[in-house]
């Protein structure tokens, strides 16, 4: 299916229904008087979180969101039928603005969480409610309110625990396909991810936590320069970032720039990104033919408090141990 995280929509709400003029009339009552009925309130325009959905292409094949009218009023004090609220299902983790993205009305985080987007119109009343001591046949009733209309834009932010970030052909791809079952395309050419991949992992046998694939990031990301720009968003949520190090890259001769660079982007799109935890881990271990260069690389890190690891994820050493420090640091985080 194809990922789309954004759509622009027109919601509107049901019409409520008008009030009824009538009169009651029946054989030897000469003075039945008003039983007009009340008109039917419209239906709303009610969007829920959906854990099963993973994009909005449904919703933006649809951009027009239409609940349904009340019913008028009828004789004999009969009531309209109310309008039926229109349900639109969304992806965990939406966010809904208004057309000028000045505001957030909503952020759909939880399963089942509902938002009333539109609100459907109160029906009119019927001549029974205008009845007096001194006006006992009104020839009174009121029309329906109408319903909310509103343009809306929807915007899809992945719910995930960890964010996987770095250069392209870094191994994200690679590292969320070992421990998930999440299944990006993976090549040896650049940006072979042109979305997000979201993927559970299990840690242990009562505990799991989501991990993020985001297009590989290169200078002036957030700028608009490559994929990253348009996907940086899917992180915002994150609690720990993984910065991942091709050891192979060409690049990788002074890996401290490389990690720099990509801070620099991450800091530049968000400044909340700057308390957010970073891990460093270093790729494709199975290709290193010297540990030297490794253990210095991993010194320099140490001295400013960055975690390390060296992993291979195609042939899985040092990923078990990363998964279990994830965990139990994700469960620290938590609490």
């Amino acid at each position: 299916m194809k990922f789309i995280d954004e759509a622009k929509i027109l919601v509107k709400a049901g019409d409520g229904g008008n009030g009824c003029i009538s009169f009651r009339r029946e054989k030897y009552v000469p003075r039945g008087g008003p039983n007009g009925g009340n008109g039917g309130k419209g239906g709303d325009v009610v969007l829920i979180a959906d854990p099963g959905l993973s994009t909005l292409l449904d919703i933006q094949l649809k951009r027009n969101l239409m609940a349904d009218r009340g019913a008028h009023g009828l004789g004999k004090d009969m009531h309209g039928r109310m309008g039926r609220d229109l349900v639109v299902r969304v992806p965990l983790g939406t966010v809904v603005r208004n057309e000028e993205r000045t505001a957030v009305l909503a952020d759909l985080t939880k399963i089942g969480e509902r938002y009333v987007a539109a609100k459907g119109g109160d029906g009119g009343r019927g001549n029974m409610n205008f009845a007096t001591s001194t006006n006992r046949a009104p020839r009174k009733a009121t029309k329906g309110y109408p319903g909310e209309e509103k343009r809306l834009i929807l915007e899809l932010k992945l719910l995930a625990d960890v964010g996987l970030v770095g250069r392209p052909n870094a191994g994200k791809s690679t590292l969320i396909s070992r421990v998930s079952a999440a299944r990006p395309k993976i090549a040896d050419y650049p940006f072979t991810t042109l979305t997000p991949a979201l993927g559970v992992v299990k840690w242990n046998p009562d505990n799991s936590f989501t991990m993020a694939d985001i297009p590989g990031l290169i200078e002036g990301a957030h700028q608009g320069a490559g994929m990253g720009v348009r996907f940086l968003k899917h992180i915002e949520r994150t609690r720990l970032f993984l910065h991942l190090l091709d050891m192979m890259d060409p690049e990788f001769k002074d890996p401290m720039k490389s990690y720099r660079m990509i801070d620099q982007e991450l800091n530049a799109y968000s400044p909340k990104f700057k308390k957010r935890k970073r891990w460093v881990i270093f790729t494709k271990s199975d290709l290193l033919p010297d540990s030297k260069t490794l253990k210095k690389m991993k010194a320099a890190f140490a001295k400013k408090n960055i975690r390390t690891f060296t992993i291979s994820a195609v042939t899985g050493e040092g990923v078990n141990d990363l998964v279990m420090a994830l965990g139990k640091e994700l469960q620290a985080l938590k609490k």
